[in-house]
């Protein structure tokens, strides 16, 4: 079937057909391989990159191709919705923009060129932890500066892809929580070395998790940091992590769109092919109904998904936009993976038909990178002027 593409421009559709051919070259029995041992996908996403597609969002200045988050979202979105998963390499797109925004000119001059190039890898992003989850601001992890270094000591969880990437962007601590007079100070971002750090103050341990996203747990003991990483000023990291973060919800919410397209269009062929009694199940309004209302709340989500990326695009900022893109985009993947699941029945249970994959990676987007109930915390909250949830 052909989903809308109203408001999509002409270069627009070239760029989505282009991730579309290279998508055509890894199959979706490359996926299934690549989960029996829980293998990291390194072919797609040097095609990826190679392709330039992984540095979309970098200026042209330094060797990107100088698009927006419009253009990254369509990327992403085209990936998942061939039956790939964009996840391993998504974080790229929007980890570069603090080093865009908040780094010094050093800093870009070195390192964007390089990731740009593909180079560098800078897939990882060290933010959560075991104590604080999505309460961010109460984040541990300490780093001490002593002369040219900051020290950091502490732990992180659930950080994705530290053992595919060269550089990881670290929040943490700078100043003691009970020393800085606005909750939103004392915390710093900088630039590890993963490369010098491992074994070296970082230790690695790989988490183990239902679906294939090479998540870690980080323990730092008295890592050694230079202080020519820190970006921007010491102790306003939080502030230039939070357009990051609407970046990472708008581009994770094209990802769930993906899905969300992937299972209605396999819905859809399953329900013309199979036939029961006689006649194709499709037939029945039981099937019918389900998958137009899957397909409704998927373009439903990819319109509010594309007014937070304008308004990204814009310099505005779009942070209840992004955040609803990203709850309507997971609820209307999961929605959509139901249905589908239903519509092949048992067959949906079988690997070989690759629904039960994308079943696990579409519920991933329910609790992460945010959980749908923070989203509705902070909606409650920042746009609808309730009371503080407890």
């Amino acid at each position: 079937m052909q989903f809308s593409e109203f408001g999509v421009s002409d270069d627009q559709k070239a760029l989505c057909q282009s991730v579309r051919d290279l998508c055509a070259r890894f199959p979706e029995t490359y996926w299934r391989g690549l989960e029996k041992t829980s293998a990291y996908p390194t072919e797609f996403i040097k095609a990826l990159t190679e392709g330039g597609f992984l540095a979309a969002m970098i200026p042209e200045e330094y060797g990107g191709l100088g698009m927006g988050v419009v253009e990254g979202g369509l990327i992403l979105e085209e990936i998942n919705r061939s039956g790939g998963n964009s996840a391993p390499g998504h974080a790229q797109m929007y980890i570069m923009g603090t080093l865009l925004r908040h780094g010094s000119q050093e800093q870009k001059d070195a390192y964007l060129p390089e990731i740009a190039a593909g180079k560098l890898r800078l897939q990882a992003f060290g933010v959560t932890e075991p104590d604080a989850g999505s309460d961010t601001l109460s984040i541990t992890t300490r780093a001490e500066r002593k002369g040219a270094k900051y020290i950091v000591n502490g732990r992180k969880v659930f950080i994705s892809r530290v053992e595919y990437s060269d550089l990881m962007l670290l929040l943490a601590r700078t100043t003691p929580k009970e020393q800085v007079s606005k909750r939103t100070e004392g915390l710093s971002v900088m630039l590890v070395d993963l490369r010098q750090a491992v074994g070296n103050g970082l230790e690695v341990n790989p988490i183990e998790t239902m679906v294939n996203h090479h998540a870690c747990e980080l323990v730092f003991d008295n890592l050694e940091v230079p202080c020519e990483n820190l970006i921007g000023e010491e102790g306003q990291g939080f502030r230039y992590i939070l357009s990051s973060m609407n970046a990472e919800r708008i581009l994770v919410a094209s990802e769930s769109i993906g899905d969300g397209r992937y299972f209605v269009e396999k819905a859809i062929q399953y329900a013309n092919q199979r036939k029961v009694f006689g006649k194709p199940i499709g037939q029945n309004q039981g099937i019918q109904y389900p998958i137009a209302r899957a397909y409704a709340a998927v373009e439903s989500a990819r319109l509010m998904r594309d007014k937070a990326a304008l308004m990204f695009d814009a310099g505005e900022n779009p942070g209840e936009q992004a955040n609803l893109s990203k709850l309507l985009g997971a609820e209307a993947a999961w929605q959509a993976a139901n249905m589908c699941m239903d519509t092949h029945g048992g067959y949906g249970m079988a690997v070989e038909y690759n629904i039960e994959r994308k079943f696990r990676e579409a519920r991933l987007f329910m609790v992460a990178p945010i959980t749908n109930n923070m989203v509705l915390n902070y909606l409650s909250q920042n746009v609808l002027g309730l009371p503080r949830s407890l």
